[in-house]
């Protein structure tokens, strides 16, 4: 059985109102897949944002050791 056959089993199953948030559900999916694929890899990467303490990169390698401890640095 394929993967549709499947899902048009699961959703004849559902209520209205369980049929109304699956739909919203893959319209949300629908936009998610057609933004992400017009965005590359750098572009995604420009996105990500880490939030540590002003000494982070300089000192990563101790906060990774355990010698410097986040929770202290974010005080």
């Amino acid at each position: 059985m394929t993967t549709k056959e499947l899902l048009l089993r699961e959703i004849e199953q559902l209520s209205e109102e369980e049929l109304e948030a699956l739909f919203a559900l893959v319209r949300e999916f629908l936009e998610q897949k057609g933004n992400d694929e017009n965005v590359g890899f750098l572009e995604r990467l420009g996105e990500i944002t880490i939030d540590g303490p002003e000494d982070f990169a300089e000192n990563f390698d101790l906060y990774l050791s355990g010698e410097k401890s986040l929770d202290a640095a974010l005080r």
